[in-house]
Order: C-alpha cells, then sequence, then structure tokens
C-alpha cells in the first residue's frame, strides 16, 4: 500500500480533518448527501450484514491502496463481526485463506473485480456466489458496496487527504462508526474522532 504521510492535502482542508471527514467540511452540501448514501449502503436494508458490508468496503479500499478508507472500514468492520480485527485483517492479507464464510468469500471476488473493472464480473462469478448461497439482492449489494467504495477511495486519495497514522485513532472512527453510523459522523464533521491527528 502506498504511503500517503508525505502529501500534503492538495485544497485547504478546514481544521487539518482526516480523510473524507475534511472533503465534507470543505463542501458540506456535497458531504450531506454523501454521508446519507454511506448510511443506506451501508447499514439500510440488506441481506448482508453491516459487518459484512464493512468488510467488503475494507477489502476494496485496501485493494485500492486508500489508507485512510482501510483503515477506517477495517476498524468498524472489527467492531461488527465475530473474530474482530483478527478476521479483518486476515480477508486483507488473503481472502482465500482468511476464516470467513464462503459466500462472502465469493462477494469479496466479485467486489474485486468491479474494483478493477465491472466488464471483469463474469456469469461464473455469478453463479459461484449463488452456489456459496447469495440471492440476486445479496450479488446487488456487494457490487454497489464495491462500486461506491472505487468512488470514496478516489475522492480521499484524488485531493490527498489528511491520514492518521496512529491506530487508535482508527479504533475510535470504527468505534463511532459502528454504533452511530453514518450521518452522525458526517455531520457536523467538526466533531469527528481524530480530527487534526495527523503526523503531517
Amino acid at each position: 500500500m502506498s504511503d500517503p504521510k508525505d502529501r500534503a492535502p492538495f485544497i485547504d482542508i478546514p481544521g487539518d480533518l482526516p480523510g473524507i471527514r475534511g472533503l465534507f467540511a470543505f463542501k458540506p452540501e456535497t458531504g450531506a448527501a454523501l454521508s446519507e448514501f454511506a448510511q443506506t449502503l451501508l447499514r439500510g436494508t440488506s441481506p448482508l450484514t453491516p459487518g459484512e458490508r464493512e468488510t467488503i468496503a475494507a477489502y476494496v479500499s485496501s485493494r485500492n491502496e486508500t489508507y485512510f478508507c482501510t483503515q477506517s472500514h477495517a476498524a468498524t468492520a472489527a467492531v461488527l463481526v465475530d473474530g474482530g480485527r483478527d478476521v479483518i485483517d486476515a480477508v486483507i492479507e488473503d481472502v482465500e485463506s482468511a476464516a470467513i464464510e464462503p459466500k462472502l468469500r465469493a462477494l469479496l471476488r466479485i467486489a474485486d473485480k468491479v474494483r478493477r473493472s465491472g466488464l471483469e464480473v463474469t456469469a461464473e462469478d455469478v453463479e459461484d456466489a449463488r452456489a456459496a448461497g447469495a440471492k440476486d439482492e445479496d450479488i446487488h449489494d456487494a457490487v454497489l458496496v464495491a462500486a461506491a467504495f472505487c468512488m470514496f477511495n478516489r475522492y480521499v486519495d484524488g485531493l490527498a487527504t489528511v491520514a492518521p497514522r496512529e491506530r487508535a485513532t482508527y479504533e475510535q472512527i470504527g468505534g463511532m462508526l459502528a454504533t452511530a453510523g453514518y450521518v452522525a459522523a458526517g455531520v457536523p464533521p467538526e466533531s469527528a474522532p481524530g480530527a487534526g491527528q495527523s503526523d503531517q
């Protein structure tokens, strides 16, 4: 994963807020809409649990080498899944050997293909997911989370946002996202955990 610590933000981030929180503060009208979208995407009605959706978000972010999103969503997923951070780290390290359900493994394979190009997903990939127990809505939601996080990752990295290095900062963010969700996390951004914490 590329190291973002030497990159200064390309725009004037209010209060040196980390990651996407800084972008929400920079342009609150889009920040509010994106917070609501993330809430629906990751906490709305779905056959996939919030922990499974957060795992997909963390995995896609790791494959896109987006440090802030990887660490934030890995920490959030760790609160929501059995096995905690050990399981999430194992998924990020090697999805094939991680101790996860076959359905989630198949959906993560699809998510990684979506990350590269939606055109890489094949009918065989979908059939493999179905054979592992996935229904149409599972597949839909996994693809949507993967596609959305490509946007979020590129938004965060494309503007060189602040990426704190302290694991405790991400554990605080993850705890808040797991319990309060995304609308509370995004508005007001000035209250976000880790505000101003950076080694830049």
